[in-house]
């Protein structure tokens, strides 16, 4: 190019170039962020092999998320492990000696596993004659393109000779190889596929999703750099100090049977159909999104969006494209995917270039960011979703009252974590000098700490820990979340602000009787003439034999008392 003088060459030798990329580079450049190209160091004009072996090289590399994580001296896989982790822990079976093609492979496991085969059968994969003849006018006619899209990317990477036509997706494409027509020994050639391995064909969308990666930052670092996102869960989760650390290996995938979109695309996509109706309904993300510290689904149900849904879906058109949902696809109210996989009018597989809150205001600095310029150009993007169906001014009404909600219930938790984090810090919750365990490595002792949701061991962790633990990370995330899907009330009384009140009347009693124990201690002391032990009468082995004199009485009344109250506490 640089031996180009003139302003017409110089012309012409654009246009070759724009002519020769334009299929690929017209959708990359929309919906690919320009912050993975320069993540990547790409040019947006990367053709689809460079840019599919530079996402799979940052994909696989441990420093960057991929394997056990910084913790692997601490775990070790179990057998499900290889089904969560593939790309780390899948082997081929050694069991199974077949050496078979691809005709061999759907005979076979038409008797072995005949709800594979039944399912891949209704797939596009199974049926890509049926895609080429779509007409414009059908409304599924962008899978046609999609599958030219697919061809084409397969010849730019080598996989496909000019001309050629995928013939179709099979076990064989999926589980050993794209494209090959050899035969496959299971115990040497089988594969799990992994997301960088459907990315070969679904580049835009593998592409799209590591996207998070790079558009999922903080203002000031409150969270690593592409968390919380589909792209980083599972090192989300294998870098969490007590999964690592504790034993019940068993009860800690329970966390990884969700945390594995990093490392597959089925977690949405169910295998073997993977349906793209299935994907876009709301039921899709519930599997997840949903329980105790995230109600997102439950709070979509009740909402009327959610009630929409149900009493409406099932007259939609699910087959439109995602962004043709409202024109073409007769749909009236919004799904998940609807609402978070739109970024300034486009939808893509990055589903966190709007997170503000990032499901829990109490983690740290979260609430900081609110009024950030950051976050000020996020909502932005949130109000012009929200107009799609609502007036602008409806919009912006309604985040100013889901955050300063969310900010009201935050104080409500800090307030009661204040007190708690005192009594602590004075050494004065119940067997915390004599009964608490240090907890597992790598966690440190603290209060009201994540890993005491997960280890207990005496006193470690305590009733009131537990109970302001569980307002910050269960009952105000409820709340907001409640606030953010728009279940009606919801945030005032039946989850939220109502029990993030009755769990801060617990904690101030539980304070009031603790600190009243503690002077009736001390009281006793003196009466026993300073010896905080005096009242206590004890044999040669140190077993207590009695209360001594009055500040025994005084401490045995006190403790019934106290006892007493909380039993009654439990009881109501």
């Amino acid at each position: 190019m640089a031996t180009i003088r003139n302003g017409v060459s110089w012309s012409l030798a654009i246009l070759s170039v724009v002519t020769l990329s334009c299929v690929w580079v017209g959708r990359s450049a929309a919906d690919i962020p320009k912050e993975t190209f320069e993540a990547l160091k790409l040019d947006p004009s990367a053709g689809p092999k460079e840019l599919h072996e530079a996402l799979t090289k940052r994909y696989r590399d441990p420093e960057q998320g991929a394997g056990k994580g910084k913790f692997s001296n601490l775990w070790e896989p179990i057998p499900m492990s290889k089904y969560f982790d593939p790309l780390t822990f899948y082997e081929p079976p050694t069991a199974v000696k077949e050496v078979a093609g691809r005709e061999k492979c759907v005979e076979c496991h038409s008797d072995e596993t005949p709800g594979w085969v039944h399912a891949w059968k209704k797939s596009a994969h199974a049926n890509l004659d049926k895609i080429r003849e779509l007409k414009p006018e059908d409304p599924t006619y962008y899978r046609k393109e999609k599958l030219e899209e697919v061809e084409k990317n397969l010849r730019a990477m080598g996989r496909l000779a000019a001309d050629q036509p995928l013939k179709e997706v099979g076990c064989i494409d999926c589980h050993v190889d794209i494209g090959t027509d050899k035969k496959a020994d299971h115990r040497a050639d089988l594969r799990l596929p992994t997301a960088d391995i459907c990315g070969t064909c679904h580049l835009q969308e593998f592409a799209e999703r590591e996207s998070e990666r790079d558009t999922q930052t903080w203002p000031k670092d409150q969270w690593p750099k592409g968390r919380p996102s589909h792209a980083l869960d599972y090192r989300a989760n294998v870098e969490t100090g007590i999964w690592a650390g504790m034993p019940q290996r068993e009860v800690a995938e329970g966390c990884t049977a969700c945390h594995n979109s990093q490392n597959k695309c089925d977690t949405c996509h169910t295998r073997h159909t993977f349906s793209v109706v299935e994907a876009r309904k709301p039921e899709a993300c519930a599997t997840c999104h949903s329980g105790i510290d995230h109600n997102n689904y439950e709070n979509y149900s009740l909402s009327k969006h959610g009630v929409v849904y149900k009493t409406l879906g099932d007259q939609w058109n699910w087959n439109v494209p995602l962004k043709d949902a409202f024109t073409k696809g007769g749909q009236t109210g919004p799904t998940c995917a609807t609402c978070h996989m739109e970024y300034n009018g486009k939808f893509s597989h990055n589903v966190v270039r709007k997170v503000r809150w990032a499901n829990y205001p109490a983690a740290a600095g979260i609430a900081e960011n609110i009024n950030d310029e950051w976050s000020e150009k996020r909502k932005e993007a949130w109000v012009k979703t929200c107009t799609n169906c609502h007036a602008e001014r409806l919009a912006r009404s309604y985040i100013e009252l889901m955050d300063k909600g969310t900010l009201q219930g935050l104080e409500k938790y800090k307030e009661a974590h204040a007190v708690v984090d005192k009594l602590y810090q004075e050494g004065l919750l119940p067997g915390q000098k004599t009964n608490r365990p240090p907890p597992p490595e790598p966690e440190k002792e603290g209060m009201a700490q994540f890993y005491q949701y997960f280890w207990t061991k005496g006193n470690s962790t305590t009733a009131i820990e537990q109970e302001v633990g569980a307002m910050g990370e269960d009952q105000l995330a409820k709340m907001h979340v409640s606030l953010a899907h728009v279940n009606p009330g919801n945030w005032t009384y039946s989850d939220g602000w109502q029990q993030l009140n009755a769990t801060y009347s617990k904690v101030m009693q539980w304070d009031t009787e603790i600190r009243d124990r503690v002077a009736l201690q001390e009281r006793v002391a003196k009466l026993e003439g300073g010896s905080p032990t005096a009242m206590l009468k004890l044999d040669s082995t140190g077993k207590l034999v009695s209360l001594g004199g009055l500040g025994g009485g005084m401490l045995l009344a006190g403790s019934m008392m106290f006892w007493r109250g909380r039993r009654r506490d439990d009881e109501e």
